[in-house]
C-alpha cells in the first residue's frame, strides 16, 4: 500500500553526521527524516514505513543561522529521584546552553512517496487497507501525533495529500550526484545499531531510495 504526501516549510536541517562541530544540512531531505515525518502523522506497531522516493519540488537554497542548543543531559540519578519523590525535571542554567552556527535549507518543498509493510506486531484485525484508510484521513484532515518537522523541532513541516505532482525546478533537471547520504539506522542487531548509507543521485529532481539491505547500501 503506497501513499504520496506533499510537505513544505520555511527551513530544514538534515544534519550531515561527518560534521562534528557545526550543523550542516544535506542538500535534500534524507529517507530517515521522511520516515520520521510520516510516523509523526500516523504510526502503529503493526506497520513500518518504507520511503520509496523523495521528489524535490523547489530549488535547493542554503542559508546560515545561529541556534541555541542544550549541551548537557539530565542525570539518571536525578531522573530517578524525581520519579520516586516527585518534582520537576529540567535544565535551567545558562552554562548548559551554547550557540552554534548551522547551514540550513530554506523554502523547502518535497513529495514523499512511501509504502508500508505489515509487522509481526499487527493484530488479527489489522490489515493494509485499514492502515491506508487511516493514513489517508489523517493527511486530509491535517492530523498528527506530534508536530511534523524538517530535521529539528523548531522547523515545522506543513503537509497535505499530493493530488498533482509539482513541476521539477529547471535547475534540478538532469542528474546531480549528492554523495553518500544517510539512509537509516539498522536496528536488526539491538546491541549494535548501525547507520547505513547510499549514494544519493538526484535525477530530474527525484531521489530514488534503495531498500535497506540492497547491494548499493553500505554501513
Amino acid at each position: 500500500m503506497s501513499v504520496s504526501v506533499e510537505v513544505w516549510g520555511d527551513y530544514a536541517l538534515f544534519s550531515r553526521p561527518e560534521m562534528k562541530v557545526e550543523r550542516v544540512s544535506y542538500d535534500v531531505m534524507t529517507p530517515s527524516a521522511a520516515r520520521g515525518l510520516l510516523e509523526s502523522i500516523y504510526w502503529h506497531p503493526g506497520m513500518k514505513w518504507r520511503v520509496d522516493r523523495i521528489r524535490v519540488c523547489a530549488p535547493i537554497r542554503f542559508t546560515n543561522i545561529r541556534r541555541n542548543e542544550v549541551k548537557d543531559t539530565v542525570s539518571a540519578s536525578k531522573a530517578r529521584t524525581v520519579m520516586e519523590k516527585g518534582g520537576e525535571l529540567y535544565l535551567a542554567t545558562s552554562d548548559s546552553i551554547q550557540q552554534r552556527a548551522a547551514m540550513v535549507l530554506r523554502d523547502v518543498h518535497y513529495v514523499i512517496d512511501a509504502h508500508f509493510d505489515m509487522t509481526v506486531r499487527a493484530s488479527a484485525t489489522d490489515n493494509p487497507g485499514k492502515f491506508q484508510d487511516i493514513m489517508r484521513r489523517r493527511v486530509e484532515k491535517g492530523q498528527f501525533y506530534h508536530q511534523p518537522c524538517f530535521g529539528v523541532r523548531e522547523f515545522p513541516a506543513h503537509f497535505r495529500p499530493c493530488i498533482e505532482l509539482p513541476l521539477c525546478p529547471e535547475e534540478l533537471k538532469g542528474e546531480k550526484d549528492l554523495g553518500w547520504m544517510l539512509l537509516d539506522l539498522d536496528y536488526s542487531d539491538k546491541e549494535n545499531i548501525t547507520p547505513r548509507f547510499f549514494r544519493a543521485i538526484l535525477k530530474d529532481g527525484v531521489l530514488e531510495v534503495p531498500p535497506m539491505y540492497s547491494e548499493e547500501v553500505r554501513a
